[in-house]
């Protein structure tokens, strides 16, 4: 993909020396799921929404859906929507974010919407100044991504995955060299017989948006990808939940979270079942923002953005909880303490910074000016 570079910083201020070399991982995952609140993950479905009729897409199964995800403690809730994320990494990982007990989580980027978040997640700072829409404009800041495939030790073990369209720019997929597989891409059917077939039924299976595949055609991608050969670093971009949830249906936006969980639960296995990985890796997963708390309406939306009110009058969007997000993070080299309470306040900006500690690096960025997150030390041994 030919895309225009609209320049970057002069200064490309890194630091490659290694300041972790006894750490177990080689490999880090990083996973996001677009949207999900914390909230649902760490209390499970809200009963406020059962029976609304605006929120319901399949009633005639309305009543399968309470049954599947109701129970009476929010504990339980969260365990049979994310059974994954309880029964695994509740258990020997972290879980970030349950703000009712202490834990906080936000972003540090002024515009609370995707792009914005995902550039903060992936370069380790905001920049309002330059990325200020989910426009397909080329990040002119480089990731950790880009900055890890620039070494040559790592060359050509870095990928990206992603079901919205706009992930070549936001990786600047022609500037980092980093293969970015996203939207309704095809992918190289050379990698395995299963590519080929995932690319057919990719073709044949619509999907409900225009700008967004099905997630499990991402995850089938990047499961391939990291099967062919070891990866040292591996971005997968999860998108259903939040398209579901400005599509207004809550009982698709659960559903879309389970099954992530599902399909994060299944790689985290296959992880541990290969020699090249088990033992060896790192999964880091969180979201890109957060999204409307108050009442049955505002859980839809998210962002500041400007708009005209009835009146012709301009006015700025504002959604209470759109800055809260989680993190949850498993591997051979994170202490086992389960859900996080109290503990630091962490923010989206110090997942790149974390990442690179993880694979023994110290990660400065790029952009003059702009201070990188810290890494998140209580993450790590």
């Amino acid at each position: 993909m030919k895309l225009k570079f609209l320049g970057i910083a002069a200064a490309f201020m890194i630091s490659s020396a290694s300041v972790a070399a006894d750490k177990a991982t080689e490999t880090v995952v990083l996973i996001t799921i677009d949207g999900l609140r914390w909230q649902e993950l760490f209390t499970g479905v809200d009963k406020a929404f059962f029976d609304q009729k605006d929120y319901i897409a399949y009633k005639k199964t309305h009543g399968d859906f309470k049954k599947k995800y109701w129970r009476a403690t929010g504990d339980d809730r969260r365990r049979v929507m994310m059974p994954f994320f309880w029964d695994t990494v509740g258990k020997e990982g972290q879980l970030y974010g349950n703000r009712t007990k202490g834990s906080i989580g936000n972003i540090t980027n002024q515009f609370h919407f995707s792009y914005p978040g995902y550039s903060e997640i992936l370069t380790g700072y905001a920049d309002d100044a330059r990325i200020t829409s989910n426009d397909k404009i080329p990040n002119p800041n480089r990731t950790i991504l880009e900055w890890l495939n620039g070494k040559p030790v790592h060359k050509g073990k870095v990928a990206a995955f992603g079901s919205w369209d706009v992930f070549p720019y936001i990786v600047n997929e022609s500037r980092s060299g980093v293969p970015v597989n996203a939207g309704f891409e095809a992918y190289d059917e050379s990698v395995s017989p299963k590519v080929k077939e995932l690319n057919k039924l990719q073709e044949q299976i619509p999907s409900p948006w225009d700008t967004v595949r099905l997630d499990a055609f991402t995850m089938g991608f990047a499961r391939e990808a990291m099967a062919k050969e070891k990866l040292d670093l591996v971005y997968i971009a999860m998108g259903e939940t939040d398209d579901f949830a400005h599509d207004g249906h809550y009982d698709l936006y659960v559903d879309a979270a389970y099954r992530t969980d599902q399909m994060i639960g299944d790689l985290w296995a296959w992880l541990q079942s290969d020699t090249r990985y088990s033992g060896k890796t790192t999964m880091i997963i969180t979201t890109d923002h957060g999204r409307g708390s108050e009442g049955l309406e505002t859980w839809k939306s998210h962002g500041r953005f400007k708009y005209r009110k009835e009146d012709g009058a301009e006015a700025i969007s504002s959604y209470k909880g759109d800055t809260e997000i989680w993190m949850a993070v498993i591997g051979p080299d994170t202490p086992a303490t389960g859900e996080v309470s109290g503990g630091p306040v962490v923010t989206l900006s110090q997942i790149a910074a974390t990442t690179a500690r993880f694979l023994g690096y110290d990660y400065k960025g790029d952009h003059a000016g702009k201070k990188v997150g810290a890494p998140i030390k209580e993450m790590m041994k």
